[in-house]
């Protein structure tokens, strides 16, 4: 099976960026799990795994410092387009977030860039409720101790390669 290929699209900055660097580690019509070192360096955070749930409406991600230590799970709302033709998935951020951290502090952030983005045009009203419902989903699944469901796919996956590289 050939790998597809992935884009992130973000609202605020408009921008389309091809995740060329990204190491797909599965995928299947369900999830794909990447591997990523950061686009733009930063002074804490230097890599992570990501599961995109392609039929959900998130994207998980799991933080890790230069040092690799464990930081946080990074989650986004996210809308997926996929074009047959190109085997090319298209990722576009809807801009609301949730971090949650190893002892289970859950913060949604960035709900005003979700109210900016709306204001300004940038999502439509079907947009706008599909990202809410989205964001409900999956803080229904954190507040209903489930979260470890959909991190388990991630983890196994994440295993799986850290052996393999250790082998290399």
């Amino acid at each position: 099976m050939s790998k597809p290929t992935l884009y992130r699209n973000r609202l605020i900055p408009l921008e389309s960026i091809l995740l060329t660097n990204d190491e797909i580690l599965y995928h299947d019509d369900k999830k794909i799990i990447t591997f990523w070192k950061t686009l733009h360096p930063k002074s804490d955070l230097a890599y992570g795994y990501s599961c995109y749930f392609l039929d959900r409406g998130f994207k998980i991600s799991r933080f890790y410092s230069h040092s690799h230590d464990f930081m946080y799970w990074y989650c986004d709302i996210i809308e997926t387009n996929y074009e047959k033709d190109s085997d090319t998935y298209v990722f576009t951020d809807l801009l609301a977030d949730v971090i949650v951290k190893p002892d289970g502090n859950t913060r949604v952030v960035d709900l005003d860039e979700l109210a900016d983005a709306f204001e300004r045009g940038l999502l439509s009203s079907q947009r706008m409720s599909c990202a809410l419902r989205q964001l409900d989903d999956l803080l229904q699944a954190i507040y209903r101790d489930r979260f470890e469901s959909l991190t388990e796919p991630l983890m196994n996956q994440i295993a799986e390669y850290e052996s393999l590289q250790q082998k290399a």
